[in-house]
C-alpha cells in the first residue's frame, strides 16, 4: 500500500502523477451519529474524502486486494465493506444481483456513503460507473438514485468514453461523441470541480468519481492517441507461457500464443496507458481546486481500482477473474491529514477496508456496522505495535452455462469470454475460493475450485512470486489441512469473525474437531450458486 504518491512527472500505470505530500493535523467534531477519534476542536470539520477509482488497472507499485476479480462484485464490496458471500454480488448480471431491486432494497441502505450522509452529516457525491447494470429498466432504470447520495452522475451500465447516458440525480441525459464536452473522464473532471465551487461549506464532503479508464473500449482522448508508441505488455516470467499444474481453464489456453494475439494485447496494454493520461488529468485538476479552496490539508484522497487485469500472462490474452495476483491486486494511493511522505506499508489491506476507513476518518463507531473489514487509518498514521490481520478471502463465481459452444465444439461445456481462437477467459466452474496469507514468515496463497475435480493450486510467493508452480501435492498435509479449514471459516464468516486470526497468526489456534460438523461429517466448502 503506497501511503503517499509519487512526486509530479511521467505517468506509470497505477500512479496518478498529481498526489502532493502534506501531513496537517486531524482535528474532528461531533456530529450526528459520529464522533471524533483523535479529539475534537472548536471551529474547526472533520476531514472530506475523495475516492477516486479506476476501472480494470492492475497494480504495479504496491496495493491491495480484492475480494473479487470482477468489476461488479468488487465494487459492492467497496460499497458495504463486506465480502461478495455477505453482499452477494456474485457476477455482472441481474441475475448476479449486480445492482438488482434484492441489492437496492437490502445493501444500498447500510452502504458506507449512505451511512456518511444520514449518520455524519457528510455532503455525498458519485460520478461515473456505479454497477455494471445500473439503469437497467428491470431495475428502476436511471431514475433510481442510490439512498445516501446527496449529488448523483451516474453512468448507464458499463464503462464507455462517448455515446453514453448519464443519470443526473435521476433523470437521463445523453452524450454524443464530441470530444469538447462528451469525453466521459473530462466531464466528471468536471461535474467534480463544479460540485466543488457550488457545495456547502458548512458540511465535510465524500466525492466518489469513478472513470471509465482504463477498461476497454479504450478510447483515449485525441491529445494522446499517440503517446506510449513503444511501450509493450510486460514480459514477465509467465507472460505466454503455458499453466502447467493449473486449473482446466488456465491448461487450456495455446502456448505461445500466436503473433496476432501478442500484437493485440500489446496495443491494449499501449491504449489502456493512453486513457489513464486523462485520469492524471483530472487529478490534477482536482487537487489544484482543492488546494484553491483551501481544502485540500483537510481532505484524504484515496486512489484505487476495481480489480486487476493480465496481458498475456500464462497465455491467456486479457481480461481478468482469474485468482492470480495480476487479477487481484490493485493499486492504492492515498494522502491526507496525518500521513507522513514516502510511506509504503506491507500491511493485509483489502477494498473491504475502504468502508470502515473512511467511516473511521468520520468519526462513525464501527461497532454499529455490519462490515467484515477493518479501518487502516491507524496504518496511514503510523501507529506501532498494531494488531493487524494476516489473511483475506478472494472468492469468485465464473459465468457461463453448463452447454458446449458450437464455435468452439473441442472444448468442455460451460465456456465464456473466448476469442476467435477459442481461448476462453471464463467458465460456469472457474468458480473458486482463496486464502491470500502474508505473516512474517509466509507468503502463500491456496485456493480450491467448486469442480469435479475439487482442484486445489497453492503458492509460495517469497520462492514464486509469478505463480508459476503449483505447489498443492508437495506442500505439508498439516498445513494443508489447515489453509483447508481456514478457507472454509472465511467462506462462512460475517463480521467480526471475517477478522479472527488466520493459520500463520501467534494467536491462531487449530481444533481440528471443527473440521466436523454436529452429525460428524466433515464441513464441506460453502459455494453459493444462487444467491438471490
Amino acid at each position: 500500500m503506497q501511503l503517499l504518491p509519487l512526486a509530479p512527472g511521467r505517468l506509470l500505470q497505477g500512479s496518478p502523477r498529481h498526489l502532493p505530500s502534506c501531513s496537517p493535523a486531524l482535528l474532528l467534531l461531533v456530529l450526528g451519529g459520529c464522533v471524533g477519534v483523535f479529539g475534537v476542536a472548536a471551529g474547526t470539520r472533520r476531514p472530506n474524502v475523495v475516492l477516486l477509482l479506476t476501472d480494470d488497472q492492475d497494480e504495479v507499485l504496491g496495493g491491495m486486494y480484492v475480494p473479487s476479480a470482477l468489476c461488479c462484485p468488487s465494487r459492492a464490496s467497496i460499497l458495504t465493506g463486506k465480502y461478495p458471500h455477505n453482499h452477494h454480488v456474485v457476477n455482472n448480471t441481474l441475475e448476479g444481483n449486480c445492482s438488482s431491486k434484492s441489492w437496492q432494497k437490502i445493501q444500498e441502505p447500510n452502504t458506507f456513503p449512505a451511512i456518511l450522509r444520514s449518520m455524519c452529516g457528510y455532503q455525498t457525491f458519485f460520478a461515473g460507473k456505479y454497477l455494471n447494470e445500473y439503469g437497467a429498466p428491470d431495475a428502476g432504470g436511471l431514475e433510481h438514485v442510490p439512498l445516501g447520495w446527496s449529488y448523483w452522475y451516474a453512468l448507464e451500465k458499463n464503462s464507455k468514453y462517448y455515446n453514453y447516458t448519464l443519470s443526473i440525480n435521476g433523470k437521463a441525459r445523453k452524450h454524443g461523441e464530441n470530444y469538447s464536452v462528451d469525453y466521459l473522464t473530462d466531464v466528471l473532471a468536471n461535474v467534480s470541480l463544479d460540485f466543488l465551487d457550488y457545495k456547502s461549506n458548512f458540511e465535510p464532503f465524500f466525492m466518489m468519481i469513478a472513470t471509465p479508464a482504463p477498461h476497454s473500449p479504450w478510447t483515449a482522448a485525441p491529445q494522446y492517441q499517440k503517446a506510449f508508441q513503444n511501450v509493450f505488455a510486460p514480459r514477465n516470467k509467465n507472460f505466454n507461457i503455458h499453466g502447467t499444474n493449473k486449473h482446466w481453464l488456465i491448461r487450456q489456453a495455446k502456448t505461445p500464443m500466436t503473433n496476432s494475439s501478442i500484437q493485440f494485447l500489446d496495443n491494449a496494454f499501449r491504449k489502456r496507458w493512453q486513457t489513464l493520461l486523462s485520469v492524471d488529468d483530472l487529478v490534477e485538476k482536482l487537487v489544484k481546486r482543492l488546494e484553491f479552496t483551501g481544502e485540500l490539508n483537510n481532505t484524504y484522497i484515496f486512489y484505487t481500482s476495481d480489480n486487476g487485469y493480465h496481458t498475456g500472462q500464462f497465455s491467456l490474452p486479457i481480461d481478468k477473474r482469474q485468482l492470480y495476483e495480476f487479477d487481484i491486486k490493485v493499486p492504492l494511493l492515498v494522502r491526507g491529514p496525518g500521513i507522513k511522505p514516502n510511506q509504503t506499508s506491507k500491511m493485509l489491506v483489502a477494498n473491504i477496508d475502504l468502508g470502515p476507513t473512511i467511516l473511521d476518518i468520520a468519526g462513525y463507531d464501527l461497532n454499529k456496522t455490519q462490515m467484515d473489514g477493518m479501518s487502516f487509518l491507524p496504518i496511514l498514521r503510523g501507529a506501532s505495535n498494531l494488531t493487524w490481520r494476516s489473511d483475506v478471502l478472494v472468492e469468485y463465481q465464473g459465468e457461463g452455462r453448463n452447454v458446449t459452444d458450437p464455435t468452439c465444439p473441442s472444448l468442455s461445456p460451460g465456456v465464456s469470454q473466448c476469442f476467435p481462437d477459442c481461448v476462453c477467459e471464463d467458465a460456469y466452474n472457474n468458480t473458486y475460493a482463496c486464502v491470500r496469507t502474508m505473516s512474517a514468515l509466509w507468503n502463500l496463497q491456496y485456493c480450491e475450485f467448486d469442480d469435479q475435480e475439487v482442484f486445489v493450486e497453492v503458492y509460495n510467493l517469497t520462492a514464486d512470486p509469478d505463480q508459476i508452480t503449483n505447489i498443492a501435492k508437495s506442500i505439508d498435509p498439516e498445513l494443508l489441512g489447515k489453509m483447508n479449514y481456514r478457507l472454509m471459516m472465511l467462506q462462512s464468516c460475517s463480521g467480526p469473525t471475517c477478522r479472527t486470526p488466520g493459520v500463520f497468526d501467534p494467536r491462531y489456534r487449530f481444533d481440528p474437531r471443527l473440521m466436523f460438523s454436529n452429525h460428524g461429517s466433515v464441513r464441506t466448502r460453502r459455494f453459493s450458486k444462487h444467491l438471490l
